[in-house]
């Protein structure tokens, strides 16, 4: 009796150390996507009253979590009786990350910049708050489908309670990790503003401390949007590198000297490219709505 029970809590001890050392490397793989989704969110969360974009973004972050309860399940069972429609969902998802951050460059590059400011006097009525937050979701939608397809590509060859626990907790990660930063960002010149009101002395350390706090806030945002960028196409890369064959094929027979991280950089770029092509031939095919 005593045999089986310390077997089993042997089995549990051996799942869970093989859980987290799947969820480890899922988590490392998802963290470029989570670096543009910090820096989608966050600007998102900046268009509504101060007073507001703490009930929102818990809002939307209920919507994320009920993003995912849909998506794992799905990908779980598609992974069991379709498994090449995972390996092909990932690579369109790659060519989707691609084409989001060379769209950015080309946007960067070319369109005049759009002047988001955190506001205090904008006005929001019960209506349009809701369809900021439905499109918020919808964007997360997107993010979490990429973020859950990556996380269970790395576990494939596991167990499948390993794979259902590893993509579970990813998923809890992403969502609370990316909101909870989100939510202390979205914050931070509001909390810089109070210290500066409380302040005796403009001079004083803690005024000081008050404006940085203001002043770092656009910069944190700035140097988010450029990392989250870069990282969505070299996570793109990575994926046209290891699961499109040919081009697996190719790298590891003519490209073997070049660096990882540059090979993976420029077939992101060139994955992006072609992304941009489509969507734009895209829009040319179909006939806008007035």
């Amino acid at each position: 009796m005593a045999s089986g029970i310390f077997t089993i809590l042997d089995d549990i001890a051996s799942l869970m150390d093989d859980v987290a050392v799947a969820s480890k490397i899922a988590t490392k793989k998802t963290a470029g996507i989570l670096g543009d989704d910090l820096t989608v969110n966050a600007n998102k969360a900046m268009g509504f009253v101060a007073s507001r974009e703490i009930p929102v973004l818990w809002e939307i972050t209920k919507g994320s979590l009920l993003n995912k309860a849909i998506i794992v399940p799905i990908a779980l069972i598609l992974n069991i009786f379709l498994p090449i429609a995972i390996e092909w969902i990932l690579v369109l998802g790659g060519l989707y990350l691609a084409f989001e951050g060379v769209e950015k460059i080309i946007h960067k590059l070319f369109y005049k910049k759009e002047n988001n400011t955190h506001n205090e006097n904008i006005t929001e009525t019960p209506e349009s708050e809701k369809d900021k937050i439905k499109s918020a979701i919808s964007t997360d939608f997107i993010l979490s489908l990429e973020i859950v397809i990556i996380a269970l590509g790395e576990v494939l060859n596991e167990a499948l309670l390993t794979q259902i626990l590893s993509v579970s907790i990813v998923s809890l990660i992403a969502t609370f990790g990316v909101y909870g930063t989100v939510a202390l960002i979205v914050r931070m010149d509001d909390l810089g503003y109070a210290i500066i009101r409380k302040s005796k002395d403009n001079n004083s350390l803690t005024a000081q401390f008050g404006n940085l706090l203001v002043e770092a806030l656009p910069i944190i945002i700035r140097i988010l949007s450029v990392v989250g960028t870069i990282a969505l196409i070299l996570v793109a890369g990575g994926i046209f590198a290891h699961h499109i064959p040919p081009i697996h094929h190719l790298l590891d027979s003519h490209f073997h000297s070049i660096p990882e991280i540059i090979s993976e950089f420029v077939l992101g770029i060139l994955g992006g490219f072609v992304g941009f092509i489509i969507m734009e031939l895209i829009h040319r095919i179909l006939p806008k709505k007035h």
